[in-house]
């Protein structure tokens, strides 16, 4: 386990502009090199970074079958992906921050955004969620919110999308202002938590159920607006090649390509964090316990190795 970041005190404003961010604290102990990056690199989309994981899925999808037999509210590949996204976040929170104002903050909280589909057809609308995942949460409660957040964006009109609809009634020059001010307002930290509270855009990791829609192998670009420094596109689970020992064997495989703000967190220790979420999502049973059970989150147990590398 990483060593985790000192949270600093709210009342040194050294080198902050104006005012501290409600829902993160300022890092103060990165050295020279990464404190500069924000100043050299000033935009998200000029900081990429990209990678592949290849998830070995055959136990995982065998523990939820044991699990939706033994639980009313069914769980899906996709809930274990997000879920080992946020224990993972949890555990290692150096890559739960995110570049504003030229510094680096970390959040408080971790929290999750994706996109639900209200109609499978090319006019259907899609409805953003954003749920945050408090520590120690178990995989069951966890599920059974996002399956009702779900649910309610589908058949619920949610105060956002109302919000957005009155918005877009205003002129767009005033509406174009109107973003104008936002973005001043979060660049000197005045934007306030009730804004960002339910806004996708400011979530620890932005989720897209790609497979789930017949997208397969998508990098998608991370937002300027908001503070969102991951995204992970979720491919459809089809048959991989990985490598066990001196052999090659085809199972069932899970990639989720990643776009990462490279300011926010260094190769190694970001790397790490991946293959926690892998060892997860590979070997839930040996994290979470048995399906049947009161499934219990990753802090009670040792993660173990995993098996094999893919090479597809």
């Amino acid at each position: 386990m990483s060593e985790l970041d000192t949270p600093p005190s709210r009342n040194d404003a050294s080198g902050v502009l104006l005012l501290g961010r409600p829902d993160a604290e300022l890092v103060r102990d990165e050295p020279p090199m990464r404190r500069i990056m924000p100043y050299l690199m000033r935009r998200r989309n000029e900081s990429l970074v990209f990678q592949d994981t290849v998830l070995r899925v055959r136990e995982a999808r065998a523990w939820l079958r044991a699990y939706n037999r033994a639980h009313t509210h069914r769980a899906t590949l996709f809930h274990l992906v997000a879920y080992a996204c946020a224990v993972a976040l949890h555990r290692r929170p150096r890559l739960n921050r995110y570049v504003a104002a030229n510094r680096l903050w970390a959040r408080r909280d971790v929290s999750l955004a994706f996109v639900v589909k209200k109609d499978m057809a090319d006019e259907g609308v899609g409805a953003t969620v954003k749920v945050t995942a408090p520590r120690g949460e178990t995989f069951t409660d966890f599920s059974t919110r996002l399956a009702a957040l779900v649910d309610e964006a589908r058949n619920i009109e949610r105060a956002v999308d109302k919000e957005i609809s009155t918005f877009l009634l205003l002129p767009g020059r005033i509406l174009a202002l109107g973003v104008k001010l936002v973005r001043f307002l979060d660049h000197w930290n005045l934007l306030p938590g009730w804004f960002m509270k339910n806004d996708p855009m400011y979530a620890s990791v932005f989720l897209a159920n790609l497979g789930s829609v017949g997208l397969s192998d998508v990098y998608h670009h991370l937002y300027e607006y908001g503070t969102c420094s991951i995204f992970g596109a979720v491919s459809a689970t089809r048959r991989t090649a990985f490598v066990e020992g001196d052999r090659v064997v085809v199972d069932d495989g899970l990639t989720v390509r990643w776009t990462l703000d490279e300011r926010i967190d260094d190769g190694f220790s970001a790397g790490r964090s991946i293959a926690l979420l892998q060892r997860i999502v590979e070997d839930p049973a040996g994290h979470l316990g048995p399906p049947e059970g009161a499934v219990g989150d990753l802090e009670a147990g040792a993660p173990r190795e995993r098996p094999a590398t893919s090479v597809a």
